[in-house]
C-alpha cells in the first residue's frame, strides 16, 4: 500500500489544482481501500482550516436517505470500487454519493441493475454512505434448508421440511462438511435422477445458534420464501400519487421505535390545544403507513400477505409479512422521506377523555426516527443532535401521553408485570447476553396513543356500517377463575368472587402480591387464565384492555388485520378504489380465523426459537448453580424460572429427593411420603444446571434447597413444608399464619 501522504503534501497540491474533488485527491496520491479512512481525517482538518471547500452535506432534514431503499447501480470506477445512486432522490442539489460494498454470496452487479439495499451513512472522502446489499431487484432466487450429506463425488442435501421426501444432488459444495446445515439453491430439477443444487451458505451445526430461528421456521410452517409472482409484483410497485391527500408534510410528526427496527409503521405528534372550551387539552396526531396503497385486493400480495397474516420476529432475523421492498422502504414511515399515510386526528381534553377525532388519507414527511430511549431521555431533560429541535414537541406528546393514563386509570385495563427478556446475539449469531428490557414511560407512551387510535378506527367503522375485523379478548371461563383464586387464596390473597369480574378485580389481586414472594407467581397466574385474543368480524369486546370495541389500525406493514381495516375506512370514506372488495367482506369469517391461526404459529415459533437459544446459551454452564422460583407442579416433577435469564427448566420427579412425592392437582403441590417435604407454587430454590440441549430447547434441573432447605435424602430428617404447599386447604387465614411462621424460622 502506498504510504499516505503528509497533510502538508495535500496543501501544496491543492494549490496547484484549485477545485479539486475528494476523489482527485485519492486518485493523485494512489490512495485506495481502508487507507481512504485515513485519508478522510486528514481532509476533515483541511475542511477546518478552510484550505479545502466543505463538501455537500445531503443528511440534514429532508436531504436524508433512508437506512433501507433502492438503489441502481453505477458503473465501476477507475479503482474497481463500485458505486449507486438512490432511486428516489427529492432532497436539494445532488443526490449523495453512494459506495457499494460486496460480499462472498452476492450475485453479479452491473451498471443499471436495481437493487434494496441496507445504508449506513459513513462518510468517506469521496461518498456519503456505505449500501450492502438485501435483494437484487427482479431475482427471487428459491433456497433450500437442509442437512448436507458428503459422498464420494460431492454429496447430498436432504431437507428439514416436515414430509420431504426427496434430496438434491450437490457437486459446488461451498466446502460444507458432512452433518452441516446448509442454505443451497436448486440448479435443475431432474427427471428421472436427483435434482442438482449449490450450496450458497454453511450454518454449521444444527444445533448452533444461528441455525436455530431457521429450523423453527421450518418446523412450524412460517413462509419465509415469496413466489416469484408476488416479488415480481413488489417490485414494481413505485411512489403513491398525492393527489387527492392531504398534505400533512408541513407536520413535525416523527416514529418512535426501538433501536434496531427496520420498518415504522406509525409516527405522532402532539400540540397544546389552543381552544379555550378544551384548557389542558392537546391535539394527537398518529399517522400510519398506507399500506393498502401498495397492497390492492386480490392481489398477489394481497394473497400472500393474508397466508401469513403477520410477520414473524426471532432475535437474529424478521420473517415479514410483505416483500422487504414495501416492508423496509416504500410503506416504512422514514426519516425525511414522503410517504403516504392514513392519519387521524384527535382532540384529547384534560382528564384524557377523547372529545372528538377524524380520519384523513394524506401525505406525510417524518422529522426524525428516534429510538424510546432518544425520546426518554428527552423527557428526562437529556436532549442530543436529533431531540433538541423537537423540545417542545417532545414536550407536548408526553404531555398528551399523562393526559390519557389519567383516562387509563379510570378505565383500568388488566395491569400485568412480566418483563420481557431480551436475547443479544453476536455478529456471528451467538447468545452474548439475556436481559431483560427496559420498559420506559415513552413506550407506554406510544402504547397508549395506538389503542386510543385502534378504538377510533373500530369506532369510525361502526358509525359508518362497515365491515371490519374487531381485535377480541372474551373473558376468562368460570374454570379457570377459580383455578386462580384458589391459587391466590393458598397464597394469603383474595380475588373477587359472586359478582361480574372486571379487570379492577385482578388488578387487585396483582397489588395484593406487588413486593412479596408471590409477585411474579401471581403475575404469571393471571395471565395464564386469560383466554387467547383473537380476530373476528362480531365485537365481544376486549376484556384486557377493558374496551368496547377494539380493532387494530396501527401496523399494516406487519399484520394483516390492520390492512383490512385500513381498506374499510378507505372504503366508508370514499377515498378510493383500494377499499374493501366483494370478496375482501363475503370472507371476512374466514380471514379472521386463519390469521388469528398464523399468529399463534408465529408465536409458537417466537417461543421454541427463545427456548433453544437460552438453551444454547446455558449449554457451557452445566453444573453451575442458579436460583429461580417454582412456576409449575407436575406429576413428572415441578417447572423453575430462574432468575438469570428467566428460562423455565424442569426437576424431573426423580432429582427432588430419594423418596416418593405424591401429587396434589388441586393444591399444585408435591408432597414426600415419607418426610411431609411439600413443593409448592411460588418458593424460592437452588438448583444445579444438569443439561442444556439446544436442538430441544430443553433444560433439566437438579433441586438444591427449597426456600434455603435441602430436600430429604436417604435417612434424612423430616423436611419442613412450604409456605404455599403447607397452608394448602386451609384458606387465606391459614396461609397467612403460615407466612409469619416462615418469617420468624428465617429471623
Amino acid at each position: 500500500m502506498k504510504q499516505l501522504p503528509s497533510i502538508n503534501d495535500i496543501r501544496l497540491w491543492l494549490a496547484d489544482n484549485p477545485g479539486a474533488t475528494r476523489r482527485d485527491i485519492a486518485k493523485a496520491f494512489g490512495i485506495k481501500g481502508g487507507a481512504k479512512i485515513d485519508l478522510k481525517v486528514m481532509l476533515r482538518e483541511l475542511e477546518d482550516e478552510g484550505t479545502l471547500a466543505p463538501r455537500h452535506r445531503s443528511s440534514g432534514g429532508g436531504d436524508k436517505l433512508p437506512s433501507v431503499t433502492v438503489l441502481e447501480i453505477s458503473a465501476p470506477d477507475t479503482e474497481g470500487d463500485l458505486f449507486a445512486r438512490p432511486v428516489e432522490w427529492r432532497g436539494e442539489g445532488v443526490a449523495p454519493v453512494i459506495l457499494f460494498l460486496t460480499q462472498p454470496g452476492d450475485p453479479a452487479l452491473g451498471q443499471g441493475d436495481r437493487v434494496l439495499a441496507k445504508l449506513e451513512e459513513i462518510r468517506g472522502p469521496d461518498y456519503d454512505y456505505q449500501a450492502r446489499l438485501i435483494r437484487k431487484l427482479g431475482a427471487n432466487p428459491s433456497r433450500i434448508l437442509g442437512i448436507f450429506r458428503k459422498e464420494a463425488q460431492g454429496g447430498r442435501i436432504v431437507p428439514i421440511d416436515k414430509g420431504a421426501d426427496r434430496f438434491w444432488s450437490v457437486t459446488e459444495t461451498g466446502g460444507a462438511e458432512d452433518g452441516e446445515l446448509v442454505h443451497a439453491e436448486p440448479l435443475t430439477k431432474g427427471r428421472f435422477g436427483p435434482s442438482r443444487a449449490k450450496v450458497l451458505e454453511r450454518l454449521g451445526d444444527p444445533t448452533a445458534p444461528k441455525a436455530v430461528s431457521l429450523i423453527a421456521i421450518h418446523q412450524h410452517g412460517i413462509r419465509d420464501a415469496f413466489p416469484d409472482d408476488v416479488v415480481a409484483e413488489a417490485d414494481k410497485a413505485g411512489p403513491v400519487q398525492e393527489k387527492g391527500r392531504r398534505d400533512l408534510r408541513a407536520l413535525p410528526l416523527m416514529t418512535i421505535d426501538p433501536w434496531d427496527a427496520r420498518d415504522h409503521d406509525d409516527a405522532v405528534y402532539a400540540e397544546a390545544d389552543s381552544d379555550p372550551e378544551n384548557a389542558g387539552g392537546y391535539i394527537l396526531w398518529v399517522a400510519i403507513a398506507d399500506v393498502a396503497a401498495y397492497v390492492r385486493p386480490n392481489s398477489e400480495l394481497d394473497r400472500e400477505a393474508r397466508r401469513r397474516g403477520n410477520s414473524t420476529y426471532f432475535p437474529d432475523r424478521v420473517v415479514p409479512m410483505l416483500p422487504d421492498i414495501l416492508s423496509g422502504d416504500l410503506c416504512s414511515l422514514h426519516e425525511g422521506v414522503d410517504r403516504p399515510c392514513i392519519a387521524l386526528r384527535m382532540v384529547i381534553g384534560e382528564d384524557g377523555t377523547k372529545r372528538s377525532h377524524e380520519f384523513f388519507r394524506a401525505m406525510m414527511c417524518s422529522v426524525a426516527s428516534l429510538t424510546y430511549e432518544q425520546a426518554q431521555a428527552a423527557d428526562d431533560g437529556q436532549l442530543d443532535d436529533a431531540t433538541a429541535p423537537l423540545a417542545q414537541a417532545l414536550a407536548d406528546l408526553f404531555g398528551a401521553y399523562r393526559a390519557l393514563t389519567r383516562a387509563h386509570h379510570r378505565r383500568q385495563p388488566l395491569d400485568l408485570d412480566l418483563p420481557e427478556r431480551q436475547i443479544i446475539l453476536s455478529e456471528e449469531g451467538r447468545v452474548i447476553s439475556v436481559a431483560f428490557k427496559q420498559r420506559f414511560d415513552a413506550h407506554k407512551l406510544v402504547e397508549e396513543f395506538m389503542v386510543l387510535a385502534n378504538v377510533a378506527a373500530a369506532e369510525t367503522l361502526r358509525e359508518k356500517g362497515s365491515a371490519l375485523l374487531y381485535r377480541v379478548h372474551e373473558e376468562p371461563s368460570p374454570e379457570k377463575m377459580e383455578s386462580l383464586r384458589e391459587l391466590a387464596r393458598e397464597a394469603g390473597f383474595n380475588l373477587a368472587k359472586g359478582q361480574v369480574l372486571m379487570t379492577r378485580h385482578f388488578n387487585q389481586l396483582l397489588k395484593q402480591a406487588e413486593g412479596t414472594e408471590f409477585d411474579e407467581l401471581i403475575n404469571m397466574a393471571t395471565l395464564r387464565s386469560m383466554t387467547q385474543a383473537y380476530y373476528a368480524p362480531q365485537n365481544f369486546g376486549h376484556f384486557g384492555l377493558a374496551l368496547r370495541e377494539y380493532a387494530h389500525f396501527t401496523s399494516p406493514i406487519r399484520r394483516y388485520a390492520d390492512l383490512i381495516v385500513h381498506r374499510g375506512l378507505i372504503s366508508a370514506h370514499k377515498w378510493g378504489d383500494d377499499g374493501l372488495s366483494p370478496w375482501d367482506i363475503e370472507n371476512l369469517e374466514e380471514t379472521g380465523k386463519q390469521i388469528s391461526e398464523a399468529e399463534r404459529r408465529s408465536m409458537a415459533a417466537e417461543r421454541d426459537t427463545a427456548d433453544r437459544y437460552l438453551a444454547a446459551y446455558l449449554a457451557d454452564r452445566v453444573g453451575a448453580e442458579f436460583t429461580g422460583r417454582i412456576s409449575g407442579v407436575a406429576r413428572f416433577g415441578v417447572f423453575v424460572k430462574l432468575d438469570e435469564t428467566g428460562a423455565d427448566g424442569l426437576v424431573p420427579i426423580r432429582a427432588i429427593g430419594d423418596e416418593y412425592f405424591r401429587h396434589d392437582p388441586e393444591a399444585q403441590t408435591l408432597e414426600g411420603e415419607r418426610t411431609g417435604f411439600r413443593i409448592g407454587l411460588g418458593q424460592r430454590v437452588k438448583v444445579k444446571l444438569a443439561e442444556a440441549e439446544p436442538v430441544t430447547g430443553g433444560i433439566a434441573l437438579e433441586l438444591l434447597e427449597v426456600d434455603g432447605e435441602a430436600p430429604a435424602r436417604s435417612g434424612g430428617r423430616r423436611g419442613r413444608k412450604g409456605p404455599i404447599g403447607r397452608a394448602a386447604g386451609k384458606g387465606r387465614a391459614g396461609a397467612a399464619k403460615a407466612k409469619k411462621k416462615v418469617k420468624r424460622k428465617r429471623g
